[in-house]
């Protein structure tokens, strides 16, 4: 149970840089081992009355965590493909990596929420090109990460580079690579060529259990004995709603509305549930959070659930 890791997710929207600084360094003084960030532009289904509200660039916020904290490892679940060119994304990735001392893992999917498209400009291509576009990123980027600081030339049917250098990289190791989603076919095919993370998203709404964790699992094994990877090298992670609270009405309510299985009642309910994905062999649960950045709340979470598995 000690090699498991805890992290959080924590809002980006609707909240203050302050209030997100107070929980990062509240995560960064106790046991967590990362904070998480969504990438959205707007708040993501909230509607056009709170569209004037925060919402706090990705890459600027998980700069901003990296010099506010010392051990936390910072990144999103997951940046947008389509908001960002991938070679910007490379050079990004990298400088955020060295402020942060190392401490940057790149999560990237192939975007999904259609308003924010629309606000500012952006295509908004149909499922199929979107997820050609995520796997081609994906290619690129782990080629470009991944080549010792040596230049790249990449040409493919949506991205290019050019004889392109990445400095800075990597602060020491290749920044890792989280591929967003679990779709069987496409996705964690991806994965198994291109990627470092598995992580199975609970907000999705299909709930959360350790048999549907390995049913992921197992897609993704096949697929790295068809590439010729190691599965052992994927890091497997979940993030995992999660409502603490000694209310039972308020857990009920939160289970009907997120999904079956998800985090929610004692801590000693959470823990049990928490410890089933455990002895499944799980490397990383990252907590998530609806609400405000309360650090109260992530603390009371460290001391009373976190504490149990250290």
């Amino acid at each position: 149970m000690a090699d498991v890791q805890f992290g959080a997710q924590v809002s980006a929207y609707l909240t203050s840089w302050d209030e997100i600084r107070a929980v990062a360094q509240t995560m960064d003084a106790g046991r967590y081992d990362s904070i998480w960030f969504a990438d959205h532009f707007v708040p993501p289904n909230r509607g056009k009355e709170v569209e004037d509200r925060e919402a706090f660039e990705a890459f600027s916020l998980a700069a901003a965590v990296g010099v506010a904290t010392e051990t936390l490892r910072i990144g999103h679940l997951v940046l947008g493909n389509t908001y960002r060119n991938p070679g910007l994304v490379a050079k990004i990735a990298g400088s955020v990596d060295h402020i942060s001392h190392g401490r940057f893992t790149l999560g990237i999917g192939a975007s999904w929420f259609l308003r924010e498209h629309q606000a500012y400009g952006w295509g908004f291509p149909p499922m199929k090109e979107r997820q050609d576009r995520f796997e081609e990123a994906c290619k690129m980027l782990r080629g470009i990460i991944h080549n010792d600081g040596a230049r790249v030339t990449f040409e493919g049917q949506y991205y290019s580079l050019d004889d392109a250098p990445l400095s800075p990289g990597s602060y020491n190791n290749p920044i890792p690579i989280l591929v967003g989603g679990t779709g069987p076919k496409r996705t964690l095919r991806t994965l198994a060529l291109y990627g470092d993370i598995l992580n199975l998203d609970g907000w999705a709404g299909r709930g959360m259990s350790v048999e549907l964790l390995k049913e992921k699992v197992d897609i993704l094994h096949a697929h790295c004995e068809d590439v010729g990877r190691d599965p052992s090298e994927i890091k497997i992670t979940a993030l995992m709603p999660c409502l603490l609270t000694d209310d039972e009405d308020a857990a009920r309510e939160w289970e009907e509305r997120i999904g079956p299985g998800t985090l929610n009642g004692s801590a000693d309910k959470i823990t049990q549930r928490i410890g089933e994905f455990i002895d499944y062999g799980i490397d990383e649960i990252m907590f998530g959070r609806r609400g405000d950045n309360n650090p109260e709340y992530f603390q009371r979470l460290d001391d009373e659930v976190i504490a149990q598995f250290r």
